[in-house]
């Protein structure tokens, strides 16, 4: 069953510069118990898109157009009271990325995570919430005796499990978790990240995960996104962009990874860096970087096109080999 749509989504930066173009067009859905990843570089407008979801924007940021239709309504028209009283955190939830360091140093874990409760459940008692919040904790692996504890007798992993469960309080239906892994060792990365696959399974939840880390969307996720300098460079299933990378840059981000079961080839890189999004390159944004450009990626914008079934992208080269012609 599909949770949320996003359509053409187009999110905006006022700067005294001028206008940033931080999220253009980006298109994917995500369906109940499985998780969609939003993948690319740095500043390619994977955070932007989860904060534009939850309409929690800076001050100078302004979704522009597109549609995001959750569970049939769309989110951009409600009203921020809606949002507020009925979307967030009750529907859909974030954990942000360093959430492990967004805890109230002078309160317990657990006095946080029952005001998470009380404050968008008005008729609960505390001592329901109190409860609901040892149950949670021990759903992410954290015997409830620990509610006590305040954040700086948890380790990192374990704050970072707190925060999973603080964005659980209120049963939603979608969980965005912004780069989850960051600051962790290896071991409670790995940790964490198999929690949330579990807790999807379990929970049937639908799952937005954004992450630069393209290991961690093979293990998590179902589809995958490819973003690129604010645009939507690639969308299908995780099977198909990692067996039949379509988009150059995709194939560049799969092979800066090294492979630990097949062959042993050496490692590409991406020459170049990103655009800068106050004056992006005409054409194609990637052409600057890329090895296939022609004259017609430097000047024609390409369109989000469907290859296959479900398989989108957005590359002159790759529609024309589809078509069966000649680049």
């Amino acid at each position: 069953m599909e949770l949320l749509k996003v359509q053409d989504l187009k999110t905006y930066f006022t700067t005294k510069s001028g206008s940033v173009k931080a999220v253009d067009g980006v298109s994917f859905d995500v369906e109940k118990g499985k998780a969609t990843g939003l993948a690319g570089e740095s500043g390619c407008g994977k955070t932007t898109t989860a904060l534009s979801v939850l309409r929690i924007l800076p001050s100078n940021g302004e979704i522009v157009g597109g549609k995001m239709l959750f569970k049939g309504s769309d989110l951009v028209q409600l009203d921020e009271e809606d949002m507020r009283e009925d979307i967030r955190w009750k529907e859909i939830s974030i954990v942000f990325q360093g959430a492990m360091n967004a805890l109230n140093p002078v309160y317990s874990i657990g006095h946080q995570i029952v005001e998470a409760i009380m404050l968008h459940e008005k008729n609960i008692e505390r001592s329901e919430a109190l409860e609901r919040a040892g149950k949670l904790m021990e759903l992410v692996g954290i015997n409830a005796s620990r509610l006590d504890n305040f954040a700086h007798e948890f380790s990192g992993g374990m704050r970072q499990r707190s925060m999973i469960a603080m964005a659980l309080a209120c049963n939603p239906s979608l969980l965005i978790a912004d780069e989850p892994a960051t600051a962790l060792d290896v071991i409670v990365a790995a940790q964490v990240l198999k929690l949330l696959k579990e807790l999807k399974e379990r929970l049937e939840l639908g799952m937005i995960l954004i992450t630069h880390d393209l290991s961690i969307i093979a293990e998590i996720c179902e589809k995958s996104a490819i973003m690129y300098a604010g645009k939507m460079a690639e969308y299908a299933d995780v099977v198909s962009i990692f067996k039949a990378p379509l988009h150059p840059y995709t194939q560049g981000l799969i092979g800066a990874f090294p492979s630990i079961t097949g062959e042993r080839v050496k490692m590409t890189s991406i020459p170049g860096i990103t655009p800068d999004l106050l004056r992006p390159p005409p054409g194609c944004r990637f052409h600057p970087r890329c090895k296939y450009a022609k004259d017609v990626c430097k000047t024609k914008e390409p369109e989000f096109s469907q290859i296959a079934k479900g398989h989108f992208v957005s590359c002159h080269k790759a529609v024309a080999e589809a078509k069966r012609q000649k680049w």
